[in-house]
């Protein structure tokens, strides 16, 4: 099982990034996919998850109407599309694979059993 997180970079305020997760080791469409995120000195955080057989989404409040998470099952890859960036959301972004389809609990880390190497967002002027 592998996941790969790619897209990051430098961005100033206000901007735009996707970040895509490819998978590999398992049949993407049995279970859901997770992005987190971890900031210097703070514990890693949800941001969203989806489930790939229903397309059902999540999103924390910090993120809800800039960011979107979508999937192609055909590319094994899941995005995350993140618009009107601030200082805040600067981090390194994994992506995680869930335990199954999906739950109730998205946002826990202790619920997603593989992981990604993560990528590195950088929203400054």
């Amino acid at each position: 099982v592998q996941l790969q997180a790619s897209g990051g970079g430098l961005v100033q305020p206000g901007g735009s990034l996707r970040l895509s997760c490819v998978v590999s080791g398992f049949r993407l469409d049995n279970y859901a996919i997770g992005w987190f995120r971890q900031a210097p000195g703070k514990e890693r955080e949800g941001v969203s998850g989806i489930s790939i057989r229903d397309g059902t989404t999540d999103y924390a409040d910090s993120v809800k109407g800039r960011f979107t998470i979508s999937r192609d099952i055909a590319k094994n890859t899941v995005y995350l599309q993140m618009n009107s960036l601030k200082s805040d959301d600067t981090a390194v972004y994994y992506c995680a694979k869930h335990i199954g389809p999906y739950g109730s609990s998205w946002w826990l880390p202790a619920v997603y059993d593989y992981w990604g190497q993560g990528t590195l967002v950088t929203v400054s002027s």
